[in-house]
């Protein structure tokens, strides 16, 4: 252990150095440069030499949305096993060179890509990536790293079935997308997780990781020319292309419909919402400026306001957006007494109303662009949180130069932007409703749907 801590602590010294450095810089100074390797794998680089760090962030198209059926959970299973061995290194001796190189290697899959991360010191560069290599190249998937994950992850899922945000969440998405692959859990099933075999995770690799879905972000102290050399180095021994796919459309359904879960808890979860807006729609930056002042502004937003400062009805709601590659959704939640949750539904449908027939005051809009393009920089307080900038910077096509102009598509928001957008999106009586508890008062339109198995 002491022998650990005093080859940790340089590293947390350098990490802290770096999260320094960058809470401290601007976004006006993040200059982007586009780096393409010998190989062709292209990056998106951010140079800073005040640290000798370097963070590369991933992402391959194609997530957990694309799971076999009856395979849900597959993604998210795999990505949990990448780095418990590969090549000649089992789960140990993986985790061991880890550790004694000071590198941290992770892997998660969202509905719509499978990602990944490295951070690691200068100083241990080459041999980080060789082993970020060998994990998406060679990985293993012992049988004894697979069980000991399976029931891990089976442990999670016992935790959710009794939790009434995880409850909820699953009968809400599988309310609104019946027949969709949105509507099932990414992390699976208690009953799809021990369906799943090392060969359907090996098959996924060979299948989804390769150079034409791939993503890639880096920041730190690393120059361009290291830097070429260094991505085939990673991600070369990828296959050039992937098994093509193609995810349907989704149209979120909206029946206005209100779903209760009985469950003994002094208060109820409360989940709600219909369709929404993509990223790439013109309208998107009025609709995030909106959303702000609706219900994503925390403290400063109208649902706060209503539901919690003058009603005292609970202590947080939120809504937010969510754009996905195939369909779109706003949506939000809220935790209240269960007395009271009728009347919190109540107000949260009225102040979408309100939203859409009046649309928002000068003060509101001049506000919320304030606290928006004020807290902007506050995304660039480390090398990884950048990193992943530059992934989804390239992943929604937006541009090289994204960072020095984004908060010029907010202020170009205006009063006319935010009631057009208002009444093309705000619709009340769309709202699907799940409640989790034992609210008094709310009664169900529909039976809700099964979510376990």
């Amino acid at each position: 252990m002491a022998s650990f801590v005093r080859g940790a602590l340089p590293v947390l010294f350098i990490l802290l150095a770096a999260f320094a450095v960058f809470a401290a810089r601007p976004a006006a100074a993040v200059t982007v440069e586009r780096v393409e390797s010998p190989g062709g794998i292209v990056a998106w680089l951010v140079r800073d030499s005040m640290v000798p760090l370097v963070s590369i962030e991933f992402s391959f198209r194609g997530g957990a949305a694309l799971d076999p059926a009856g395979k849900s959970g597959l993604a998210d299973m795999t990505t949990s096993l990448l780095d418990e061995g590969a090549g000649d290194l089992n789960s140990q001796a993986f985790q061991r060179k880890l550790s004694d190189l000071a590198v941290s290697i992770s892997f998660s899959a969202g509905m719509d890509t499978i990602r990944g991360s490295l951070k690691t010191l200068n100083r241990t560069r080459d041999e980080a990536v060789d082993l970020l290599a060998l994990a998406l190249t060679e990985p293993r998937f012992d049988e004894d790293a697979v069980e000991r994950i399976r029931q891990q992850i089976l442990a999670v899922l016992a935790r959710q079935s009794t939790d009434p945000n995880d409850i909820a969440g699953r009968i809400w998405w599988k309310a609104v997308f019946p027949d969709h692959p949105y509507g099932l859990p990414s992390e699976g099933t208690v009953g799809t997780i021990a369906t799943i075999t090392a060969d359907d995770m090996r098959r996924l690799v060979s299948q989804r990781f390769a150079r034409n879905q791939l993503i890639v972000g880096v920041v730190g102290d690393i120059t361009p020319e290291e830097l070429a050399p260094l991505l085939d180095r990673a991600f070369g021994a990828l296959p050039a292309r992937g098994k093509p796919f193609a995810l349907a459309e989704a149209e979120p359904w909206a029946g206005g419909q209100i779903f209760v879960s009985e469950s003994d808890v002094p208060q109820s979860v409360v989940l709600f919402g219909h369709g929404g807006i993509k990223r790439e729609d013109p309208d998107w930056y009025a609709a995030y400026t909106m959303n702000y002042i609706l219900g994503g502004g925390g403290f400063a937003s109208r649902l706060y306001e209503e539901v919690r400062e003058k009603r005292g009805l609970a202590y947080s709601v939120y809504s937010y957006l969510t754009p996905l590659d195939a369909a779109s959704v706003y949506s939000g939640g809220v935790s209240t007494a269960n007395a009271r949750v009728g009347e919190s539904i109540a107000v949260i449908r009225e102040e979408w109303a309100r939203m859409r027939n009046e649309g928002v005051s000068e003060a509101e809009l001049k506000d919320a662009k304030t606290y928006l393009t004020g807290s902007f920089p506050l995304r660039f307080t480390s090398t990884d949180r950048i990193a992943r900038m530059l992934v989804g910077m390239q992943y929604n096509n937006l541009g090289i130069r994204y960072i020095e102009e984004r908060n010029s598509f907010i202020e170009a928001v205006t009063l006319e932007d935010i009631r057009r957008v208002a009444k093309r999106l705000l619709k009340p009586e769309d709202l699907t409703i799940v409640v989790v508890g034992k609210p008094d008062g709310v009664k169900p339109t529909a039976e809700a749907p099964e979510i376990g198995g």
